[in-house]
């Protein structure tokens, strides 16, 4: 029997078409939507954001169950789709909106991201430094409605934007 008390995760890793589907499917992750955190102006829009306007980074925010998924395999699963050594963006996705972060939700989260982060630079699996922002949450704001669930809703654009990305190729030389 599993517990039902969830716990919230938000994950900035360029595009959060790109990183939805990642999460989405294991079991004890209960949601996974896009969003936007970290900025300054009140229920952004995706235009706003994308221009930098709004300070915002495109996230996912994730609600697990962390006796079934616990927060350690989400760090785990998040690492392996980013390039957590970009401080321009990601892949072909360029711009603040686009850079990395992990916002942790309570002080146990934050240990727990400093802590993956600091073994990952250690690792000597990258040659230059993490630079990966470790942040407390904000107030997280939904995307609007065609932005959820992308790679299921548009999988023809999704696939397509994905592949030209190179966020793939980075993933499979770097993880696999």
């Amino acid at each position: 029997m599993t517990g039902n008390r969830f716990e919230k995760a938000a994950f900035a890793g360029g595009c959060f078409w790109c990183m939805v589907k990642p999460f989405k499917e294991w079991a004890g992750v209960e949601d996974v939507v896009s969003g936007y955190m970290g900025g300054h102006v009140v229920n952004p829009t995706y235009e706003e954001v994308c221009k930098g306007e709004s300070g915002h980074l495109e996230v996912v925010e994730i609600t697990f169950d962390p006796e079934v998924f616990p927060y350690e395999k989400l760090l785990d699963v998040y690492w392996r789709q980013i390039d957590p050594t970009d401080d321009g963006g990601q892949f072909h996705d360029r711009g603040s909106s686009y850079t990395t972060a992990i916002f942790h939700y309570n002080e146990e989260q934050r240990k727990m991201a400093e802590q993956s982060k600091k073994q990952l630079g250690e690792s000597g699996k990258f040659n230059d430094p993490i630079v990966t922002a470790i942040r407390p949450a904000e107030p997280f704001y939904r995307a609007e409605e065609y932005h959820q669930d992308y790679y299921r809703k548009s999988e023809e654009h999704y696939v397509d934007n994905r592949a030209r990305s190179g966020r793939d190729e980075f993933i499979t030389r770097n993880w696999m």
